[in-house]
Parts: structure tokens; C-alpha cells; sequence
């Protein structure tokens, strides 16, 4: 817990001076990495920290066992007790070992419930997000903003510009104000997609026939990276998330852009075929 609150003072520093981050913050796995993505949600905060009181709780009962067995080997040998115990039954023994099992599922359900509680539905959201899994791409729709509608197609290898991630970088990022409570209604088109975003504890099976409902609010401005997490076809892996988070004030004016970028989306469905074409035979290659 104090690693990630202090690997996050930096980013709220940033925040506290200006609104916007002086650097944008650039949320996806780095090589070797050993440890969960920083948290950048208030859900993924409380995924996080239950995270850690897990593992904490994990490596204490280990820790016990083996003590318990070690003790064991060394109290009940053949050398130190040459005429071994009769007793088959320990009635203080056996409601200890019944009754210790069911103290840890509590302490383990009561913050676990909390955390899944928190994070079903959103509170007071201040604007609502369509995502639509098709294969292989997402299509984002934007209700509370005169209905701008786009598809987000990965990137081939020969299309990548300095700087953005292969296999993560897309044509269209789902661009999102920072600092707003956002909720997002999932679907799929055609197969089961599964949206998942790291960094902000989000991980939604996208549906067909049904909707699910999240929520985030992003703490920082920045990119954000993610990707379909359920096997859903031969360029399954073809289907990054990026989320181009902005702050209020300059999401007003991508809004502003966006409804004449994709007030006619005729063009970029002629070429959709042929985009995902190419970034398939990347994926083969």
C-alpha cells in the first residue's frame, strides 16, 4: 500500500497544480513488471488495497502451516515419541479447525463485498459511454454528447507513429475527461468481447442480447491502455482499448471537433474491411 501511494504523489501533485497533469500519465504493463498496474480509479484504489490485504492474509496462513507442520515433524518423530498417542478425537481441536475457516472467508467477504458493491454501479454519473464489441474492433458512442459515434480499429505494424505502443495504439482513441464520474453501458455485435482497462479495475464481458453496466472516474490526464480479454475469434488479439483521458475543459473542445469529424461515418465504413485486413495479416505475420 505505501509503494503505491507513493508511486501516486507524483500524478496528484501534478493534478493539485494545474487541472491537467504537467506530464500525462501512460498507464499499461512495462516490461518485467511484477506488480498490478498503478491504480488510477477509486475502484481500482479498493481492488488494490484488497489486493494486498489478501496477500498479506495468504502469506500469514502459509507461514502458520508450515510452522504448525514443522512443529509437528519435530515434536511427534519417532526419536522424541517412541510410544505414540491412542486418541482419535480432540473435541477443543476439531471446533478450532472448523470454526478458524469460516473466520477467514468472513474477513475475507466483508471487504471483498465492499469492493464489489462499490465498483456495481455508478454514483451520480456525469455522463454515460456505449461500447459495442464486434470482431475484431470496438465501436464508441457518446449519448450525452449530440450522439458521436466512431469505431476504434487497432493500428497495423506500418501505420504506428513514434511513440505509440504496438499492439495497443488504434485509429480512433475513446477520448474521456479525467476527474468525472463515467458510466459506461457494455455490449457486444456478434460474439462474447470482454472490456478491460488495468489501471482503472475494469474488466466487463461485453454481451450479445445483453447490456452490463460499470463505472470510472480517471484521476489523471493521460493515456490509458487496455484490451479484449475474452477469447473471441482469430484476431482476438487484435482488439486494443485506448483511452485518451483529458481534462474538462479540452474534452469540451474534442467534443466540439468530434461532431464534425464523425458526423458521417460512411466513409470509414467503406474502409473498415480493408483496415482490418491489413492489421490482421500484421497479427499473422
Amino acid at each position: 500500500m505505501l509503494k503505491r501511494l507513493l508511486a501516486l504523489i507524483p500524478v496528484g501533485l501534478t493534478v493539485l497544480l494545474s487541472g491537467q497533469a504537467v506530464a500525462d500519465v501512460d498507464m499499461r504493463s512495462k516490461p518485467w513488471q511484477m506488480w498490478l498496474q498503478e491504480p488510477m480509479s477509486p475502484t481500482a484504489v479498493l481492488v488494490h488495497d484488497l489486493n494486498l490485504y489478501l496477500l498479506i492474509l495468504e502469506t500469514a496462513i502459509v507461514i502458520f502451516v508450515l510452522a504448525l507442520m514443522g512443529y509437528i515433524l519435530v515434536r511427534f518423530n519417532e526419536k522424541n515419541n517412541p510410544v505414540p498417542s491412542k486418541v482419535t478425537h480432540n473435541t477443543f481441536l476439531e471446533v478450532i479447525w472448523t470454526a478458524l475457516p469460516i473466520l477467514i472467508l468472513v474477513v475475507v467477504a466483508v471487504p471483498s463485498l465492499k469492493a464489489l458493491y462499490f465498483s456495481d454501479k455508478a454514483p451520480d454519473a456525469e455522463m454515460t459511454l456505449k461500447v459495442s464489441g464486434n470482431q475484431w474492433y470496438w465501436t464508441y458512442e457518446y449519448p450525452d454528447h449530440g450522439g458521436i459515434e466512431f469505431d476504434s480499429i487497432m493500428l497495423a505494424d506500418d501505420e504506428i507513429g513514434k511513440g505509440q505502443p504496438r499492439m495497443l495504439s488504434v485509429d480512433n482513441p475513446l477520448v474521456l475527461p479525467a476527474n468525472t464520474k463515467i458510466r459506461f453501458l457494455i455490449a457486444s455485435n456478434d460474439v462474447i468481447h470482454n472490456f478491460a482497462m488495468p489501471s482503472l479495475a475494469i474488466k466487463v464481458d461485453a454481451t450479445p442480447g445483453r447490456v452490463n453496466e460499470v463505472w470510472t472516474e480517471m484521476s489523471a490526464v493521460g493515456n490509458y491502455y487496455g484490451m479484449c480479454s475474452e477469447l473471441c475469434g482469430v484476431s482476438h488479439s487484435g482488439m486494443p482499448i485506448h483511452i485518451k483521458a483529458l481534462s474538462k475543459a479540452d474534452f469540451a473542445k474534442w467534443v466540439v471537433k468530434a461532431k464534425e469529424e464523425f458526423a458521417d461515418n460512411s466513409s470509414t465504413d467503406k474502409s473498415q474491411p480493408v483496415r482490418l485486413a491489413n492489421a490482421s495479416a500484421g497479427l499473422m505475420n
